[in-house]
């Protein structure tokens, strides 16, 4: 009775508001964490501060609450007897403490708590979950081939499920592209794509995948992966699909490809008042088209358009404006040109 009561206080308070704090503090990076297009994005959406040092204070209160309450969960509830721990929601509350330390970029007391379940809860049912969580955080730290080698160990297990079999996957092809080892981060990425249970993670992996035959020279392949991206439509974040579009944009064959096809095409998606967020993206890409075509009052009406948006997105920006900068050159209107290029140094 008092092990059930133990279990029960541990799962339903302590716990449940520790994952609260920890769900919050990570809506709020990722809300702030901007995704680059310009450049083939990183498997974890999530990206950390480079300069952050250990030894400063948490930053996020979100994730302080979160530790704070998994520390307070095995401090008051484990029921160590025999060497046994006896209440089999500590292994949870370990589970958050190392999350709660990764996302606060402590990458040193993360992976001594997801090492404490490996050691201490062989048993447990977050076992995989806590390998993945560790090898993550290696990773941080910067032990890619460590991370090979426990990882290809994990995949051998026979049990694992659908979305921990892409998870490691996903790992695999992050520690290979850390590695640069391209080929091998495509394989294991592809696989990760096709057991995902979560369609915004099988966004992600098409989208970098169709970046990653793009950035190789693999049109077709990379026009099927971003065809993918399109095809989950509302299933995942809209900014997937838009950028798909514009990433198809950018491998139009001007010799070959059908002209009224594209038009229409980008046509519609303008019309469309739902993808008035990625205006800017649209209006700048439809710029480039025109003035592929040699059309610079179209190209010129377009890339201003694109311009009016006001972006958050410095490269577009500049692009536009250096784009804007060699027309003028081109017609030998100096001193536009030359108003656009010191925009773009500003």
């Amino acid at each position: 009775m008092a092990r059930s009561s133990h279990s029960i206080g541990t799962k339903y308070n302590i716990l449940y508001n520790g994952g609260i704090g920890l769900e919050k503090g990570l809506k709020s990076i990722q809300a702030n964490n901007e995704d680059n297009f310009w450049k083939i994005l990183p498997i974890e959406k999530m990206q950390f501060d480079e300069n952050f040092s250990e030894g400063e204070k948490t930053k996020n209160p979100d994730f302080e609450k979160a530790e704070t309450k998994a520390t307070k969960a095995i401090q008051k509830h484990s029921m160590n007897i025999g060497g046994r721990e006896r209440n089999w929601q500590i292994d949870e509350a370990y589970l958050m403490l190392g999350k709660a330390r990764y996302y606060d970029q402590r990458f040193i007391p993360a992976i001594e708590a997801f090492n404490y379940i490996l050691y201490k809860y062989p048993e447990s049912n977050n076992i995989y979950t806590a390998k993945i969580w560790r090898e993550k955080t290696n990773m941080r730290l910067g032990n890619d081939a460590i991370v090979l080698k426990n990882i290809k160990i994990l995949l051998k297990k026979t049990d694992l499920d659908k979305q921990t079999y892409a998870d490691a996957n996903a790992l695999l092809a992050e520690a290979f592209i850390n590695l640069e080892q391209k080929d091998s981060a495509v394989s294991r990425l592809r696989v990760a794509e096709q057991f995902t249970r979560k369609n915004e993670e099988r966004a992600r992996y098409r989208f970098i995948l169709g970046q990653m035959y793009q950035a190789e020279g693999k049109r077709d392949s990379a026009i099927y992966f971003y065809d993918a991206v399109i095809d989950l439509n509302r299933k995942a974040d809209r900014k997937y699909m838009m950028h798909a579009y514009a990433k198809k944009a950018q491998m139009f064959d001007y010799g070959k490809d059908n002209d009224t096809i594209f038009l229409k095409t980008f046509n519609k998606l303008v019309t469309d008042r739902e993808n008035r967020p990625y205006y800017d993206v649209l209006f700048y890409e439809m710029g480039v088209y025109y003035d592929k075509k040699k059309d610079q009052e179209n190209a010129l009406f377009f890339y201003n358009k694109s311009l009016g948006r006001k972006s958050k997105d410095p490269y577009l920006m500049a692009s536009a404006y250096r784009n804007i900068g060699n027309m003028y050159f081109k017609n030998t209107d100096y001193s536009m040109a030359k108003q656009s290029i010191m925009i773009v140094l500003w």
